[in-house]
């Protein structure tokens, strides 16, 4: 009896992955004639489908397909031109693994460099999906403050990172950086005004916090006596803190492009923003009103250069992804 051969099988970890994107499109069938045909002539969509409208529960075609990532910018353009987020429903998300040879082909072949470009939809989506101002965003606002006043009266460099931790100001860092970095005011008011009323309350926070501990007799007999190291290093604005700030700005709005969030922890807790506002407070309930002054400015400092880093960032980034894609090949025909 003849043996049957053998192929040899690819262990997970030699597969040939591909970057993708999923999109979902959902919408009446005339306006989904249009998109579908764009769609069936990109060389960057593989496995394309159509699923009908079949009863009054699904009144609507719904189209799905996979995108190569470093062509989604351009196709999400055209769909949204054609209708997408108007009249059609459209959803994007990751694909975890995927493994084709056409796909792979087409990703060497035709997108080269572009292969690995940020998707600058999904990017602003997730930026402004961190810049929400709910109560909650106050909250911990506020419980952040006292946690950063408990840390600089105890001389704690781990509570003042646990408050870094907890303050969620840096989304609205981002999006008001992103407002800027393309020339819409209304979420950079809005971020603005965020961040203006959040830290006043995380300031007041640290202040009652202090004044009670004050009053009670419960100030660390070395702070008292003028030992705040934590004190002197989150208030004091010198040439080290703004080369810290200055990087901490470009490497959050690099983290967000490449959507890093374990890097974005290490800029919430390299970044001096809530326990600046907590020192101050503490110093206006406890020291004097120059040394708080001194705090805020380096509070106002840090935001600024956040702010400014950040959105200059973002577009020096979106111009290299310009030029690179100027650059890369285009496919001669579609397939």
């Amino acid at each position: 009896m003849e043996k049957a051969s053998r192929r040899p099988v690819a262990r997970l970890g030699e597969m040939n992955t591909v970057d993708m994107l999923h999109l979902r499109l959902t919408g009446p069938r005339n306006d989904l004639g249009e998109v579908l045909a764009a769609l069936r002539a990109n060389p960057y969509v593989f496995d394309l489908g159509v699923l009908p409208a079949t009863d009054q529960a699904q009144q609507e075609d719904v189209v799905e397909c996979d995108v190569l990532v470093g062509a989604a910018n351009e196709l999400l353009r055209s769909l949204r031109s054609g209708g997408a987020g108007e009249r059609i429903s459209l959803t994007v998300s990751h694909v975890e693994l995927a493994t084709s040879e056409p796909a792979l082909h087409a990703e060497r072949k035709l997108l080269g460099p572009l292969a690995r470009a940020p998707v600058w939809e999904m990017v602003q989506a997730r930026i402004r999906a961190n810049a929400v101002y709910r109560p909650s965003f106050y909250l911990l606002l506020v419980a952040a403050g006292i946690i950063g006043a408990v840390g600089i009266l105890t001389n704690s460099q781990i509570l003042v990172i646990g408050a870094m931790v907890v303050g969620p100001e840096y989304g609205a860092i981002a999006n008001v950086a992103l407002g800027i970095s393309r020339r819409e005011m209304a979420p950079v008011r809005k971020g603005l005004g965020a961040l203006l009323a959040g830290f006043a309350l995380a300031l007041a926070a640290a202040y009652v916090f202090a004044t009670v501990a004050g009053a009670m007799d419960r100030v660390p007999i070395a702070y008292d006596n003028g030992l705040r190291p934590v004190s002197h290093l989150v208030g004091t604005p010198n040439f080290y803190s703004l080369v810290v700030a200055v990087t901490a700005g470009t490497v959050g709005a690099v983290s967000l492009t490449l959507d890093r969030t374990g890097t974005l922890l290490g800029v919430f807790i390299s970044a001096t923003t809530i326990p600046a506002a907590a020192d101050a407070g503490v110093a206006w309930a406890l020291v004097s009103w120059d040394y708080g002054l001194r705090s805020l400015a380096q509070l106002g400092l840090n935001l600024v250069v956040l702010i400014g880093v950040g959105a200059l960032t973002m577009v020096v980034l979106r111009v290299i992804w310009r030029r690179v894609g100027s650059r890369s090949p285009q496919p001669a025909a579609t397939p």
